[in-house]
């Protein structure tokens, strides 16, 4: 192998035939400024707030967190396209923004198995709830939860620096994809094809699998509670996890069938699906949290109320 000295920057692309339709940053822009208040707010709350210094909390101040950079990271080239029509990318800045985009993913997945693990020991082991999760253990599984995904995907990034790229450095979306900066590579890209689907596997579906088992226990259990009002309470703490972890897998597996079986699809179809899997977890998810529980309710209402008048 050798290193890739190619000067030539690769370039992004919008909405083909839109890129002179401003018209389409208005709506973009008003989501994007959605996600960085919506997921802004709930950091600032869970900070802000003691009666949310919770490991539950502490789970969702990660996904926030989560949500945030993947919406910082993708912004920048999206809004540049479509304001300024500035398309060239270099490689090392394409890299580094593929990079944080596909650990970012790998992130997500590993705060929802995260969280379902703080529902599976509040409901079936909720006496020893506060023992378990101490803030030690949850900043640990925080800190697993990033080193896990930054390594993972490290090794096929490394791999692109290497390559050489004598092909059309035209680039299919708006913001670098390891799967799209592959295809321009001129040399045996057999390892970059491979290891992306054993960590899709190994991680994600894996991470996917333990979830519902875990919510399996968390069914059996509930079950077991004589009463009615009681289930109701212990499965109301999981409506929002659910709704999130529904969210987030039902665009990752759309966004995969897309690429895997929709090579016939117009090409509008493909970034168009790119986009509603960046940005509508992130947009989603604060509006989840805010309608279903009680506390991140209390708080906003709290912090957007007007002063009472003296």
């Amino acid at each position: 192998m050798w290193l890739n000295t190619t000067a030539s920057p690769f370039l992004l692309t919008g909405f083909p035939g839109m890129e002179k339709a401003h018209h389409w940053t208005i709506p973009l822009l008003a989501v994007y400024v959605s996600i960085l208040l919506g997921n802004g707010t709930l950091l600032f709350l869970i900070r802000d707030d003691h009666s949310l210094h919770e490991p539950m909390y502490y789970f969702l101040a990660m996904l926030a967190s989560t949500d945030l950079g993947v919406t910082l990271t993708t912004m920048p080239t999206v809004l540049g396209i479509l304001w300024l029509n500035h398309r060239e990318i270099g490689h090392q800045a394409c890299f580094s923004q593929a990079y944080f985009i596909h650990t970012l993913s790998i992130v997500e997945s590993g705060v929802l198995l995260a969280m379902a693990y703080d529902r599976f020991i509040a409901i079936c082991n909720p006496l020893r709830y506060t023992s378990i999760l101490t803030n030690t253990k949850v900043m640990k599984i925080g800190m697993g939860v990033l080193i896990r995904a930054g390594l993972s995907i490290m090794p096929i990034i490394i791999h692109l620096h290497w390559f050489p790229y004598c092909q059309s450095h035209v680039l299919s979306h708006a913001f670098c994809l390891h799967q799209d900066v592959i295809k321009l590579a001129c040399a045996d890209i057999t390892f970059n094809r491979l290891y992306p689907v054993v960590v899709v596997f190994a991680m994600v579906l894996l991470d996917f699998l333990t979830i519902v088992f875990s919510y399996i226990l968390i069914l059996k259990t509930v079950m077991g509670i004589a009463s009615g009002e009681e289930r109701a309470k212990a499965l109301n703490t999981c409506v929002s996890h659910i709704c999130c972890i529904l969210v987030f897998y039902v665009t990752v597996v759309g966004l995969t069938f897309i690429h895997r079986f929709g090579r016939h699809a117009p090409r509008v179809v493909h970034i168009t699906m790119s986009y509603i899997y960046f940005l509508f977890p992130p947009f989603i998810n604060p509006v989840i949290y805010s309608i279903k529980t009680k506390q991140i309710q209390s708080g906003i209402i709290r912090l957007f109320s007007l002063p009472s008048s003296r």
